[in-house]
């Protein structure tokens, strides 16, 4: 006969010894633990991470975005060997889009990180979107939180790159870095003023053969269009440079730039303000899922809603109505 013990996975000393000692594997069953829905789940989740909260490490947050093609996993793959060879230990979330009518997911960014998912000092973990808006799922923070606490101190969150909502990225990161490509055109790319306007750098890749001409031009013009839009920082003055993350060219002075970033972040002291900022917007964060959960795990809600969505969907029914009538089910004063 199963144990309760056996039941319910391992006990929450269990994960935390394993989380800090860096156990790949408990990590990763802590991730999943973290990731799911379950109500028994998630409150232990949180005992984890309120247990391992003592254990911050003071790790570098680097987000990457792009639109498919541009070269994300490529260039993260190189950076990421390049770093595990400075003695570093990186984790990649590489955050995979969900199909919206199926709710599947591709998760197959081990593959396209073959090097770097082989290292010992390195960490992989693809996660689904499961629809979050900003193509960050909803359990990114506390993912990272996880890989923190398990001693890497380098970590990449590796967004969709589907458009404006990557900007919710950047409120969980130090660093946010753009890869775009030369001639593609903003259009083409998906790339709106929005996601240029919080870029901490642009990198144009695919700088390698025939295209180093037109990735220069495309860097000059990008330059351009920075010098009349408002930095996201005062301390720092965004910079625009060529890459290949084939070729590995110019990630080392891509590195160089990350470093000089926190450097500068942390003698004006901007860079623990905004780690203050991003643990109250995950707060507020959790605040809204919780909300939200609670009011759909109502019973007379759940019972009413199917008939105020059609309502609303014939016209009958403003949504705001609807919502008024949803919240009173639920106990909620506007």
């Amino acid at each position: 006969m199963q144990t309760a013990a056996a039941a319910t996975g391992p006990s929450l000393d269990a994960y935390v010894e394993g989380v800090r000692s860096g156990d790949r594997a408990m990590l990763a069953r802590a991730i999943t633990l973290v990731e799911s829905t379950k109500a028994q789940h998630q409150a232990r989740a949180q005992q984890l991470l309120q247990a391992l909260l003592p254990a911050k490490t003071g790790a570098l947050r680097l987000g990457v975005t792009g639109v498919p093609g541009v070269g994300k996993s490529t260039t993260i793959d190189e950076l990421g060997m390049n770093l595990v060879g400075m003695g570093r230990r990186v984790a990649v979330l590489a955050v995979d889009p969900t199909s919206k009518r199926t709710g599947g997911s591709i998760l197959g960014d081990k593959t396209r990180m073959n090097r770097l998912a082989q290292e010992p000092n390195a960490f992989i973990r693809p996660s689904p979107t499961s629809g979050t808006l900003g193509g960050v799922t909803r359990k990114t923070r506390e993912t990272m939180a996880l890989c923190e606490a398990a001693g890497f101190d380098v970590i990449i969150v590796e967004t969709v790159g589907v458009g404006q909502s990557e900007i919710a990225v950047a409120d969980m990161v130090d660093f946010f870095l753009v890869l775009l490509l030369a001639g593609g055109g903003d259009d083409l790319q998906g790339i709106k003023k929005g996601i240029i306007e919080i870029a901490d750098m642009i990198a144009i890749n695919k700088a390698d053969g025939d295209n180093v001409t037109r990735a220069e031009r495309a860097a000059a013009e990008y330059r351009a269009a920075l010098q009349i839009l408002n930095p996201p920082s005062p301390t720092w003055t965004p910079t625009v440079i060529t890459i290949s993350g084939r070729e590995n060219k110019g990630l080392d002075k891509l590195w160089d730039s990350i470093l000089a970033h926190k450097k500068a972040l942390t003698a004006s002291g901007e860079f623990d303000e905004r780690r203050q900022r991003q643990a109250v917007a995950w707060m507020r964060d959790m605040l809204s899922d919780r909300i939200m959960g609670a009011v759909q795990a109502n019973a007379q809600v759940a019972q009413r809603l199917p008939q105020l969505e059609a309502d609303v969907r014939e016209g009958r029914l403003l949504p705001t109505l609807a919502v008024d009538e949803i919240m009173a089910l639920a106990g909620i004063r506007a």
